[in-house]
């Protein structure tokens, strides 16, 4: 990590850095998929956000053009409707 780029205290960063390397590999997985819930909760908010009338199956085609792409939600899910 560049230091001079950082908001961190240098302690509270070398305090994060030690938990990080003493977690075990289950602890690591388990914050990934926190960190990924908490992203998907984040895109989730902005497309509400941006298309407020959206019907929730036509958010969640729009969250797979987020997540996938939208060439392959396409493929999987079948094109998006046009507004």
């Amino acid at each position: 990590m560049n230091p001079g780029v950082s908001d961190t205290r240098p302690e509270v960063d070398e305090l994060q850095r030690k938990l990080m390397r003493a977690a075990s590999p289950a602890r690591k997985l388990e914050l990934v998929g926190q960190m990924n819930d908490a992203v998907l909760l984040l895109a989730k908010s902005g497309l509400k956000t941006r298309y407020p009338n959206e019907p929730p199956e036509k958010l969640r085609r729009r969250l797979a053009d987020l997540v996938l792409g939208p060439q392959l939600a396409a493929k999987v899910y079948g094109r998006l409707e046009s507004e």
